[in-house]
């Protein structure tokens, strides 16, 4: 059976606990068998390569981590809760 979560690849949202609180994004992909969900420009992750054809240095690469999918919400209903900070 398949879980339901109330965020889906494509939704924009935001981060509203742990580390990366505050941060927003668009969900890439959601991992379900781990309750994850890999969002854009959050919980970056730094790889160190050895040396290859593509890279004769070697290079450290940066890609997205996961989010647990408790942590996030939806971009819209966070801008319309209390949650938000309001400018007046």
């Amino acid at each position: 059976m398949a879980t339901k979560y109330h965020v889906k690849r494509g939704d924009q949202v935001v981060v509203i606990a742990g580390s990366h609180k505050g941060k927003s994004g668009k969900i890439l992909e959601v991992l379900p068998a781990k309750d994850r969900a890999v969002v854009e420009g959050v919980a970056m992750i730094k790889r160190h390569l050895k040396k290859s054809q593509e890279h004769p240095n070697g290079t450290i690469s940066e890609r997205e981590g996961s989010v647990h999918i408790s942590n996030l919400m939806k971009q819209a209903d966070f801008d319309g809760s209390k949650r938000a900070k309001k400018t007046a």
